[in-house]
């Protein structure tokens, strides 16, 4: 008897991981263990958006199979996500940057706080689809009932 339907389980894991590995990355990078905001932000190495779908992908083609109508769904789901990741939230990201760049050139200070959210770059959504892959074969193989 399973408690959590697979398909979430996937899709949540894999968020889990992918924002856990953003701090090891991070942390690497920068040869600290103090970006703990990693955590939760979005942008960075993997894409957790990219890890939940593509695990929540797996998972549908491996349960209800690749001709379903359901796995055309997902599979439309998590290319709209991922070019959107890339494409409009990582323009959008590059813009707010370049506008906190200017705010502070014009050295007018802000009455509110400006926080840029980051798209991703290509090779952090591949990195997120590994993860995804990974974390969706091995929900899939531990519910397999």
């Amino acid at each position: 008897m399973h408690f959590l339907s697979p398909y979430i389980l996937a899709a949540v894991i894999s968020w889990i991981v992918a924002q856990g590995l953003k701090y090891v990355v991070a942390s690497i990078k920068g040869k600290k263990f103090h970006s703990l905001n990693q955590l939760y932000l979005s942008g960075s190495m993997p894409s957790a958006h990219s890890a939940s779908v593509v695990s929540l992908l797996v998972v549908i083609g491996f349960r209800d199979g690749v001709n379903s109508a359901v796995f055309g769904l997902a599979l439309l789901f998590a290319a709209v996500v991922m070019y959107d990741a890339i494409m409009v939230r990582r323009s959008s990201g590059e813009q707010g940057t370049a506008l906190v760049e200017l705010i502070r050139e014009l050295k007018r200070p802000s009455k509110t706080p400006i926080h840029v959210a980051k798209g991703h770059t290509p090779s952090e959504i591949i990195g997120g689809i590994i993860v995804g892959l990974v974390i969706g074969v091995v929900v899939y193989f531990a519910t397999v009932s």
